[in-house]
């Protein structure tokens, strides 16, 4: 063991020294077995010195073996202690046997599914979200899970919770800008790899190894959901705009660099911004542009 806090050690798992449960088995029928001779012989024979001492040697090591036996099945674990000290972890399946003053308790290491409920929290912007995650853990050190934390699968859903908390409120729900900024809503990866990650740090203290985390559900808190829905809809409508804008700009500044090029049509300042203007207005609207015929010249 090694100090892990003030006035606390951490334990650390270690091989546990039993003994092959068949054999003790077979022992012990054959123990019975010299109990159930020496009654008989003695109904029929009479009391005989010696095999009264056999009987009773007999009767006490089937009272002194029969207790300790215990069975462990696949992914599972038997900590075993002798008067409150830990003398190892017994993780090979099958039937064995301890003395039975010693104290078995044993412990699944098998994966665990767990589905978070929905929590509310603020994310990077202070915006109300709801959130819940689901969480695939399993026992690595069962001496930690049994000697460092009380009740270590109720310390693994406080847990849960909390590192939900603390990714949730690192990062905004969604970001409509065109930088990298990783999102809630848009960085289900990174997310995802964040809050194992964050798990696994605050589960180490009990044993506890979290083997996939990812989110489940992540929306607006609903007094909030119509406004951000809407203010979502402008920025996206914004965006929009602005690659519409930037692309009519390129489009334009094409034509006219290909009109000088090839000597179509010879374009003064005049000429040339009333062609920017209506280029512009036929990409950028959002309707069907309507075509305007002029009889005349520009300059009438």
């Amino acid at each position: 063991m090694t100090d892990f806090a003030p006035g606390m050690t951490t334990s650390r798992e270690r091989p546990a020294m039993t003994f092959n449960g068949y054999a003790a088995l077979l022992l012990l029928f054959v123990a019975v077995a010299l109990v159930v001779w020496r009654i008989v012989a003695f109904n029929l024979h009479g009391p005989v010195t010696w095999g009264g001492w056999v009987m009773v040697l007999s009767a006490v090591t089937a009272l002194l073996i029969l207790p300790g036996f215990y069975m462990i099945q696949p992914n599972q674990g038997a900590v075993i202690t002798l008067f409150g000290s830990y003398r190892g972890t017994d993780r090979k399946s099958g039937l064995h046997w301890v003395w039975p003053w010693m104290g078995r308790k044993k412990i699944s290491v098998r994966a665990h599914n767990i589905h978070s409920e929905r929590v509310k929290i603020n994310d990077l912007r202070g915006n109300p979200v709801e959130i819940a995650c689901n969480v695939v853990w399993r026992v690595a050190d069962t001496a930690q899970a049994v000697f460092d934390v009380d009740d270590y699968k109720q310390f693994v859903n406080i847990q849960i919770e909390a590192g939900l908390r603390t990714v949730g409120a690192r990062h905004p729900y969604d970001d409509m800008s065109e930088d990298d900024t990783t999102t809630l809503r848009g960085s289900a990866e990174v997310i995802n790899a964040e809050l194992q990650a964050e798990l696994n740090d605050r589960l180490k203290v009990a044993g506890i190894a979290v083997d996939e985390a990812g989110l489940t559900h992540l929306a607006y808190a609903p007094e909030i959901a119509g406004a951000m829905l809407r203010r979502q809809q402008a920025d996206a409508v914004i965006a929009a705009r602005k690659k519409v804008v930037m692309g009519a700009v390129g489009m334009v500044e094409d034509a006219l660099a290909k009109l000088g090029e090839d000597r179509i049509v010879e374009l003064d300042d005049e000429r040339r911004a009333a062609m920017v203007s209506n280029l512009l207005v036929v990409l950028c609207g959002d309707r069907d542009a309507h075509p305007v015929v002029n009889a005349g010249t520009l300059y009438q």
